[in-house]
């Protein structure tokens, strides 16, 4: 049985399309392994967006059961990752249409899938400036527009390239730059009101490519 043993805990391209294979022909444990691998960054990634556990959980739940019953059409030349969360962020878009509001408390142990901190530059890391800094960096990312949400979670805590988010956002690459771009730019006008020049020190994270 393939279990996920790239660097960072997640499934290999090989380990993923076997699982996949077996999946198609009807092995439960290797769909139940798909799962496993995903579910935890799909949530995560999905809360941030809508800002409701319920509703959440509802969503990653029908974005597996329209990813499982359309499996036997998966197209191998993109990552099974990439077509769940343009699933999940299709079904998010909705529930915010459906609901065109935003609430809830902000939980900051559920948005990092592995339970990772994220990195903190120049020897604040693992201090109490350091969690205050991360923790109004992502405050303030909850204000930006969706899209605009989506990118930054996919760049920086997906790894994914421009080219990946696009697909699952359904634009161009270049578009996703420009979402970069601008977001980078919002976020430095928020936080400089409430950080001053602390908000410097601090990394969102490992990115997916340039941009």
């Amino acid at each position: 049985m393939d279990q996920p043993t790239a660097g960072d805990g997640r499934l290999t391209q090989l380990e993923e399309r076997r699982l996949i294979e077996r999946a198609q022909k009807g092995c439960a444990t290797s769909a139940h392994s798909l799962i496993a691998a995903h579910q935890d960054r799909l949530h995560a990634f999905v809360w941030r967006l809508v800002r409701s556990r319920d509703d959440a959980e509802e969503i990653c739940q029908d974005a597996f059961l329209r990813a499982f019953s359309a499996l036997d059409s998966f197209n191998f030349t993109y990552r099974f990752s990439t077509w769940l969360f343009t699933i999940g962020y299709r079904l998010s878009l909705n529930c915010m249409r459906r609901r065109k509001s935003y609430s809830g408390d902000v939980d900051f142990s559920a948005f990092s899938a592995d339970g990772a901190r994220d990195s903190v530059a120049d020897g604040v890391a693992n201090t109490d400036e350091a969690v205050r800094l991360q923790k109004t960096i992502w405050e303030n990312v909850d204000q930006l527009t969706p899209q605009q949400r989506a990118t930054v979670l996919l760049f920086y805590k997906e790894s994914l390239s421009c080219q990946e988010i696009g697909d699952v956002l359904g634009m161009p690459a270049a578009t996703v730059k420009s979402h970069l771009h601008r977001a980078r730019a919002r976020l430095k006008d928020l936080l400089e009101g409430n950080l001053g020049e602390d908000w410097t020190n601090v990394r969102f994270g490992a990115a997916g490519g340039n941009a």
